[in-house]
């Protein structure tokens, strides 16, 4: 059997986005929706925050509850934050095994 440059041994590594902690990004799941572009997020620091999802990205991609999230939280209202990202279920489950998602929020 000779290994081609088709071939590949390792399983293929996807580039996701990652929270930008000096930003004051943190990983959240969708708790529940609340309607009027609102959501309610459980942070990775442990709050119940509600976050705002913009308009980007509430035109591209559908949020749902129990999906992994990056919000950034609001540095005037702690107890609010706006969403920056949503993963798939694949890229979620992938952060998982690679133990990327902190241990409270780890649902996958």
């Amino acid at each position: 059997m000779v290994d081609g440059p088709f071939e590949s041994t390792e399983e293929d590594v996807t580039r996701v986005r990652l929270p930008n902690i000096k930003e004051g990004e943190m990983f959240g799941i969708a708790d529940q929706l609340l309607g009027a572009s609102k959501i309610k997020v459980m942070c990775e620091d442990g709050q119940s925050r509600v976050g705002r999802i913009p308009g980007k990205i509430k035109k591209r991609m559908w949020i749902r509850e129990g999906d992994l999230l990056i919000v950034a939280v609001w540095d005037f209202e702690p107890s609010k934050c706006d969403v920056r990202f949503r993963y798939t279920k694949t890229q979620a489950v992938n952060l998982s095994k690679r133990n990327k998602i902190p241990k409270n929020l780890d649902i996958f």
